[in-house]
Parts: structure tokens; sequence; C-alpha cells
């Protein structure tokens, strides 16, 4: 007797299947509405999951758990507005500088004969364009945040997106960290039931990774930073400051951010002070690199938080895509959250084949 052809597959759809589709969609499409405040809400989340470590040392030393998160909050916005209120000002004011005298450096090169003067022309005029349009912003921020306590908290107000962007991160931010399970008890309420014990494991797994991170980008930032103007300035190369703050910025991005930083320092080296000044600049920028790429960043950034480099920089350009500043401030700790539980549905597969097996 021939075997009975097997027919074609039934999809049954039911009004429940129905019904989580469309809460999905709703779902999405509040979100996509509310994306202003959900990106506020995960500033918040990441920023009190860093300063966890903070405040677990203070209370160490018997002070209470609000006291030592009112403290590190103290802290770190002292740092930043001391950071804002003293550098900001300088730093226009040598990017005004650098972009005003920048076709001198390139003029420097003397590779006008090997490019048509078309091009040469086309260039120096957009290049012209633009150094114009960035000079006026710069004259515009100089009077916006200026050297006085109301212009450094608008500067830092306008990295978070505005003065209630701020102040919103900041109360979210001080509540999630003021409650040891506050996060804990967030994710109850967003979360399924069934799915809860899970949510908050993987919660707590990834904020071990994000206040490491975090701490550790700072810590290599600020190294990086510090090395390059000390290096800079005792070369004499100008706009040290300026090209510090490139250096601390591009350390971001893995593996490429340090080659990026060291073009502008070589350039404005080899233009003050000939080939052998740009050699010596050059040679400062691939001792710090060695310094970072074989000392801190892959015991902090590699080892602790476990994302490859090409993820990090597809994260970085993906967040400054999506959300601009924030979106960078993000992209790394969520792409760290989403490897830890593509880790965890790996390992589901793996045990259940195993058992099949």
């Amino acid at each position: 007797m021939a075997p009975r052809k097997a027919g074609p597959a039934l999809i049954t759809i039911t009004p429940a299947s129905v019904f989580y589709a469309a809460a999905i969609v709703l779902g999405i499409a509040l979100i996509f509405y509310l994306r202003d405040l959900v990106l506020i809400l995960l500033t918040a989340i990441v920023i009190s999951s860093s300063i966890e470590p903070a405040v677990l040392w203070f209370m160490r030393y018997r002070i209470i758990r609000p006291a030592a998160v009112a403290l590190v909050f103290f802290i770190i916005f002292g740092l930043l507005f001391s950071a804002v209120y003293f550098l900001l000002p300088p730093l226009i004011q040598d990017s005004s500088g650098f972009i005003s005298t920048l076709p001198q450096f390139v003029d420097t090169f003397e590779i006008q004969e090997r490019i048509p003067t078309d091009l040469i022309a086309t260039t120096q005029e957009a290049v012209t364009t633009d150094s114009e349009s960035l000079l006026a912003t710069l004259r515009e921020l100089q009077n916006v945040f200026s050297s006085t306590s109301e212009g450094a908290f608008r500067a830092i107000a306008s990295i978070f997106g505005g003065v209630f962007s701020l102040l919103l991160v900041l109360v979210l931010s001080f509540y999630f960290a003021l409650q040891e399970t506050g996060i804990d008890d967030f994710i109850r309420i967003i979360s399924p039931v069934k799915h809860q014990k899970y949510a908050i494991s993987l919660w707590r797994r990834s904020q071990v990774k994000i206040g490491l991170w975090m701490q550790g980008q700072l810590l290599l930032s600020l190294i990086v930073a510090v090395l390059t103007y000390l290096w800079l300035t005792i070369l004499g190369v100008p706009y040290a400051l300026l090209l510090a703050i490139f250096a601390a910025i591009a350390e971001l991005v893995p593996v490429f951010g340090s080659i990026a930083a060291a073009v502008p320092a070589t350039v404005v080296a080899f233009g003050t002070g000939g080939l052998p000044l740009a050699l010596l600049a050059a040679g400062g920028y691939l001792v710090i690199n060695q310094i970072q790429g074989n000392l801190i960043y892959p015991l902090v950034v590699k080892r602790v938080v476990g994302v490859p480099p090409i993820l990090v920089i597809l994260a970085l350009i993906v967040g400054a895509q999506l959300a601009g500043f924030l979106g960078v401030l993000l992209s790394v700790p969520i792409a760290a959250a989403i490897q830890e539980f593509i880790s965890d549905v790996q390992r589901a597969k793996a045990e259940e084949a195993k058992q099949n097996g």
C-alpha cells in the first residue's frame, strides 16, 4: 500500500494569537512614539548601574545607602560641572583657532602639483564654506556657554537634550540607585510573570558588565587625554587641549579610534615644526596606543564586557545615528545585554541538543 502523501500544513489563527500580535505591534508603536522618554529611562538605568560599585564602596565604610548615593552623585556632577566650567571656553577657543588655520596646515604638504586645478579649487571652496559655518557655530557656543555657572549648566543640559531631560535623568537615576532593588522592581512591572525571574537574572549579569565598562572606558579616556596633552605640550604642538579631548572621545571606538586621533595631531605638528616634530608626535601616539591597547582595553572593555571590537564599532554607529550622544552612551551597554541574552539562547539550545542526542 502506497504511503499517504502529507497534506498542506494548516495554520490556525486563534483570537489569542491575533490579540498577542496586535499587542506587540501596539507596544512597538508606543515605544516609537515615546522614544525620547524611553531613551531617558535607559540612560538613567545605565547611570545608576555605573555608579553601583562606587555606592557599594562607600557603604563598606558604614555609610548608609541614601547618603552614599547622594555623595556619589555630588562627586560625579561636581567633576563634570568643573570640567565643563574650566575646559569648555578654552576648548571652544582652540577649536576656532584650529579651524581657521586648518587650510595653512594642509598647504604645508605641498601636494597641489599632483592634484588637478579644478579639484583643488572645489575643495578649497568647500573647506572655506564649512570653516566659516563652523566658526559661526563656535562663536555662538562661546557666547552661550561662557565661563559662568549658568553657561556650564546649559552646556551639560544640552548633552542630554535640554534642562528638562537632564533633570529627569538625574531624578530617575537617583531613584533607581537609591533602592538596592529599584531596577529589579521596575523589571518586574514591565515583564510578564513567567519571565520575571530570567529577566532579573539577565539584568543583574548585564549590570555588572555595564558598570565595569563605564568605569573602564572613563578611566581609559582620562589616561589617554592626560598623556596626549602632556606629550603635545612638551613638544610645543598647538591646540594640545583640543587634540587631547579628541583623543579621549576617539577612544570610544576600539582599534581605529587611536589611529584617527593621531592624524590631526600629526598634521598640526608637521605644519608647526616640519617632519621631525610630526614624527615625534606620531611616536608619542604610538606609545600611548600600545599602553591602552595592551593593558587597559583588553583588561576592562574586552575581557569584562566581552563584546568584540567590530560589534562595539557597529553599536556606536547605530547609536549615534538613532539617538546622538545618548545613543553612543547606551550603545555598548545595550550590546552587552543583547550578547548576554544571545549567549543564554545558545546555551539553552546546546543543552536541548545534548539531551535529545
